[in-house]
């Protein structure tokens, strides 16, 4: 759905895209993880719970620091098949209620709570629980909330665009 920009979204949209593009290495990076860590158990009967917690890592950082890029593009999920049928009108009243009803609030609360689950961990020097795991856990737990922090942008943003095509532009 075309939405008019506005002076926020011109200022973090481009953001979150450049963002999500250099992430977007993260992606091969965790293959080639993925494949070395399946030829090493496989064939070499060599499992390393680094290369597990890598992977969930990896996975981790590109989720959280692209989910605000889906927002802004429009490429996260829905239920389309009431949406897709609905008068343009009404999906940008739902689309705006959503957000501001769901989206943002929702963002809020995460950051609020992961901001104290990133410091304490931070504090306690927390390492992974498996013999061989990752050190820092504090690091992996930060993707929380800058991950929320992108996705409320990303809201405020689309809300900002919204806006306009209900109520500046007349749409």
């Amino acid at each position: 759905m075309e939405l008019p920009s506005t002076w926020l979204s011109r200022i973090v949209d481009p953001v979150l895209s450049r963002i999500a593009l250099a992430v977007s290495v993260l992606w091969v990076v965790l293959m080639a993880v993925i494949v070395i860590n399946v030829t090493a158990r496989y064939l070499f009967d060599q499992g390393r719970i680094e290369f597990e917690e890598l992977q969930w890592h990896l996975y981790s950082m590109g989720f959280m620091l692209t989910i605000g890029y889906a927002l802004v593009t429009d490429a996260h999920i829905r239920v389309d098949v009431f949406h897709e049928r609905m008068p343009h009108r009404a999906r940008l009243w739902v689309d705006f209620y959503g957000l501001l009803l769901f989206v943002v609030p929702f963002s809020i609360v995460m950051l609020w709570y992961g901001w104290d689950f990133f410091i304490y961990s931070f504090n306690i020097g927390e390492i992974s629980a498996s013999p061989g795991g990752l050190p820092f856990r504090w690091f992996i737990k930060s993707f929380l909330v800058i991950g929320f922090a992108l996705l409320l942008l990303a809201a405020l943003s689309r809300l900002s665009r919204l806006y306009a095509g209900l109520f500046i532009r007349g749409t």
